[in-house]
């Protein structure tokens, strides 16, 4: 296996066909992508939904977790992930999946490195939300004194060895921020490359707990 691509998901019984539907496209015939698709104790149909549609989609797979947590629910696909590049994004179109493949592309073309590690950076954005994500980068960089920004932008896709340095990672939000702290902190190649957005949210950090290991 190739990729490996974790997506986790709360309540999203409407949304999946969509996500899988878009995932299909961009996929086509290809045998070295598999889709792990976290169901975070949801309590709709979600479960249902997935069970019926799994035998449908060659490329998916689906785990339930009964902790609620985005980290949790990303950290439990990226474990049962078979792929030699692994990572996560977000299901509810936020950017589009063909942006999964576009990240493949660049770690193909530079001949499946180990030390990279491949993030989104989101184009046309609102002002008010480009402005309050240029202040958290900026609170970020000078807490943590490396430059960081839009580190909640989707896909993160990294070689699967780099999971294994992680040491007590955030089960929250916060884990988008633990993972690029890591790759920064051990001088991991970073490459960012613009995904447009099509539905846009901020998530708010404030007050949410941040376990860094220094």
């Amino acid at each position: 296996m190739k990729l490996s691509i974790v997506i986790p998901c709360c309540n999203e019984e409407k949304n999946i066909p969509l996500v899988l539907d878009g995932f299909k496209k961009i996929i086509k015939d290809r045998s070295d992508i598999e889709i792990i698709i976290v169901d975070n104790n949801s309590t709709d149909g979600t479960a249902r939904i997935l069970s019926e549609l799994e035998p449908d989609y060659l490329f998916l797979r689906s785990i339930k977790i009964m902790e609620i947590g985005y980290g949790i629910a990303i950290l439990s696909g990226l474990r049962e992930a078979k792929g030699e590049y692994i990572g996560w994004t977000h299901g509810d179109f936020q950017t589009p999946p063909s942006d999964v493949i576009k990240a493949l592309e660049i770690i193909e073309k530079l001949n499946n490195p180990q030390n990279i590690y491949i993030k989104g950076l989101r184009k046309g954005r609102p002002i008010f939300d480009r402005f309050f994500t240029f202040g958290m980068g900026v609170f970020e960089s000078l807490y943590f004194g490396k430059l960081f920004y839009d580190i909640n932008a989707q896909p993160n896709i990294f070689h699967k060895s780099f999971l294994g340095s992680w040491i007590e990672p955030p089960h929250d939000f916060a884990l988008d921020l633990y993972a690029f702290y890591m790759a920064k902190k051990q001088n991991i190649e970073i490459i960012r490359f613009p995904v447009l957005l099509v539905k846009e949210f901020t998530v708010n950090l404030i007050g949410i707990k941040i376990f860094i290991q220094n």
